[in-house]
């Protein structure tokens, strides 16, 4: 059952009901029921068929638990590798590390933002909603393989799970070795190496290797390189796979259990004149080839690699078929930074909590583990057993080569990249190709960085150039635009905004749409015939974002802006001020009104009322008033800018007046888990759209949902 709600109710007569709510059957006497119960998340009901009996949990799980020794025999046969604390020995001095992170994709943002926040507060850095950088098939730069994958994820029918609320379903425990088939029940089965984490230090390697020994279990175990000369260029990548394809095949057949894929350099002089299969290519390969040749079962694989940081590259590792993986570089990393007299300043001077190293290695770990329960949560998924291999991803940019070789059933709907093209973008990274002089470089991939990174769709010039287009003065403000000629505001410039248009024509392709164009079979119909704008724009809808994200006086200007032309504009989650209800009737001869005294160029009869309020799961702001006053409203079931995942306002965000429209507290963090924690299958999801139209009966109710394949 896992978390999925169902009632169940028996009869005198000795029938018995199952349904995801009570009340699902009307006719049904309460005289004549005899029992009512519920499932728990984990829990099952069995009615035996032959016998008639009706056994509830405890007694299906004690009677399956009592058939064999189960406990003695892992007592037996399980070898066990829990947590230990990581080693502080270093495998590289700074410049080779820097070396070895440059080959591998890291850029200064990944030390600076991610390892900085996952190792000193073991949490992962929080974004901004949005992403306009270029896909990584567009981009003029570099990218990690990880990058042309999308998550896939959960919406109604199989619902997220809340990774804080629910996590006593979930787990990460992985197991390495031999899989017994699912059909035989002995205590050969019992035979295995349990993780408690998929995230392994040295010393938890070193465990592992421990288990060989024939007196510890006689776990066959071998390593094979993934790393190739350089000298052998971008083809050297196909005869390196089939190398390492083949090794593992015959390791396998000669009793390995236990298969690691390593790309790790002894030292300096091996970075220097090597190139590496991506880990995502190589694991990918290796469990396809195994899997053809019936050995999958037969195997656990561990991916020891430098090119590991974010929980995306461990998702993806994971769903393609690793059993575990050693991030020897993002923990080389971890040590790095935390040597660093930035860092140890930073925590004198209370920026950073003041932790040990070890302290720091253990929260990075933690943070990858938190960020791998929530992706699992995305899809509805309990375990990461279950989540292993699974490939519920979508590759964007990838050719038929390259998914025929490592990813067979993904789909790639638009090919894209072959195998010699990723080997040429691996050694793109090289800091000797990238003229980094043995420093990092910042590719600018999250945050701007202007005229040397990568570009950004919505970069602080294009914006200028339509404030110039608009005639927006930003050097005018609340405080000084009565100083100023109608408000500051200059007259729309027809020739800006041509400017602004060209420079969106001939900006880089950052997605699939710049390469769209209309191509008609017909000639235009008369401007007579076409609707009038009037009626074309009450089609136009803004984005659903909330007072909080946005400032107060942008959303209330893009409501009362969008409402003059007759669009529909979106509250996002986070509720509106009640004043926000009534037409505005107060404003002066210059655009002044008391009730917004921050707004300008006002006109009576405008109204800031958004034409859609939205209900999403934190329920913030939600009250019968902001029901009452919306003309739709919109359940959030997923988000479009943040695919899977939950709203969330940053702490520094919430001011007081945020916080009164959301029941709240200033400075506290507001997060919208993924689910909606009343909507667990469709039925749940019809009771909350009529629970709305009792509220409000004369809007409308709409369900988001974010578009996915099929």
């Amino acid at each position: 059952n896992g978390l999925r709600p169902a009632r169940y109710s028996i009869t005198n007569d000795g029938s018995v009901y199952m349904m995801s709510e009570t009340g699902v059957i009307p006719d049904l006497n309460e005289a004549d029921i005899v029992e009512k119960g519920r499932l728990g998340p984990g829990q099952m009901i069995n009615v035996d068929l032959a016998s008639g009996e009706f056994k509830d949990n405890i007694k299906i799980k004690s009677e399956i638990a009592s058939r064999h020794p189960y406990g003695e025999w892992i007592a037996r046969q399980r070898k066990d590798v829990t947590k230990l604390e990581a080693s502080a020995e270093r495998i590289y001095d700074d410049t080779t590390a820097t070396f070895a992170q440059g080959t591998f994709g890291w850029s200064l943002e990944d030390i600076g933002m991610q390892i900085q926040d996952m190792a000193g507060s073991a949490k992962e850095t929080t974004y901004s909603m949005g992403d306009d950088a270029p896909q990584a098939v567009f981009s003029e730069r570099p990218h990690v393989l990880y990058n042309y994958f999308k998550q896939r994820f959960a919406q109604v029918t199989n619902p997220p799970i809340d990774p804080l609320r629910e996590g006593v379903v979930m787990s990460l425990g992985m197991t390495l070795g031999k899989k017994e088939s699912i059909y035989a029940v002995s205590e050969e089965g019992a035979r295995l190496i349990h993780l408690e984490s998929p995230v392994l230090n040295s010393e938890e390697m070193n465990k592992i290797k421990e288990f060989a020994d024939a007196s510890n279990g006689a776990f066959g175990q071998s390593t094979i390189s993934t790393r190739y000369d350089l000298a052998d260029g971008p083809a050297g990548i196909k005869s390196a796979l089939d190398e390492i394809c083949d090794a593992a095949v015959e390791e396998v057949l000669n009793g390995s259990e236990v298969l690691i894929l390593s790309d790790l350099a002894a030292d300096q002089s091996v970075l220097d004149t090597t190139s590496y299969v991506p880990p995502l290519l190589a694991v990918g390969a290796v469990h396809h080839r195994l899997i053809e040749e019936g050995l999958r079962m037969d195997v656990g694989l561990v991916i020891e690699t430098g090119g590991a940081w974010s929980t995306h590259h461990f998702a993806c590792l994971i769903g393609y078929g690793a059993n575990a993986v050693h991030p020897y570089l993002a923990l080389e990393t971890v040590k790095q930074w935390y040597g660093q007299d930035r860092t140890q300043k930073m925590m004198e001077a209370g920026k950073l909590k003041n932790i040990s190293l070890e302290k720091a290695q253990e929260n990075y770990r933690n943070a990858v583990e938190a960020g791998l329960l929530k992706i699992l949560s995305k899809m509805g998924i309990s375990l990461l057993t279950s989540y292993a291999g699974a490939q519920i991803f979508e590759a964007i940019g990838l050719g038929e080569e390259v998914i025929d070789r490592s990813f067979k059933g993904t789909t790639s709907r638009i090919g894209g990249v072959n195998l010699e093209d990723v080997a040429s973008e691996t050694v793109m990274m090289r800091p000797e190709v990238a003229n980094a002089k043995m420093k990092l470089i910042n590719y600018g991939y999250y945050k701007p960085v202007p005229r040397l990174g990568e570009y950004h769709a919505n970069s602080s010039d294009l914006a200028k150039l339509l404030h110039n287009a608009i005639g927006l003065d930003k050097k005018v403000n609340q405080l000084n635009r009565d100083e100023s000629e109608n408000d500051g505001v200059n007259p729309a410039n027809a020739a800006d905004y041509e400017i602004f248009k060209k420079s969106l024509e001939t900006a880089p392709v950052s997605n699939m749409r710049d390469l769209l164009d209309f191509e008609s079979d017909r000639p235009s119909i008369p401007v007579t015939d076409v609707e009038p704008a009037s009626e074309i724009m009450k089609r136009f809808c803004t984005g659903a974002m909330s007072l909080g994200a946005l400032s107060r006086e942008a959303h209330e200007t893009l409501a009362i802006a969008v409402n003059r032309v007759g669009g529909k504009s979106n509250s996002g989650e986070g509720g509106e001020d009640t004043i926000r209800g009534f037409d505005i009737s107060d404003v002066d001869d210059k655009g002044r009104s008391s009730s917004f005294p921050h707004l300008a160029g006002l006109k009576n009869g405008d109204s800031a009322n958004s034409y859609v309020h939205q209900v999403a799961s934190g329920r913030f702001g939600v009250t019968p008033e902001f029901l009452v006053t919306a003309k739709q409203v919109e359940i959030k079931m997923a988000q479009g800018a943040k695919p899977g995942e939950g709203g969330q306002l940053p702490g520094p965000k919430v001011s007081e007046y945020i916080a009164g429209l959301r029941a709240s507290k200033p400075g506290v963090t507001l997060i919208s888990p993924p689910p909606h924690h009343d909507i667990y299958s469709i039925e749940d999801l019809a009771q909350l759209i009529h629970d709305l139209h009792s509220v409000n009966e004369k809007a409308g109710v709409s369900v988001k949902l974010v578009s996915s394949i099929g």
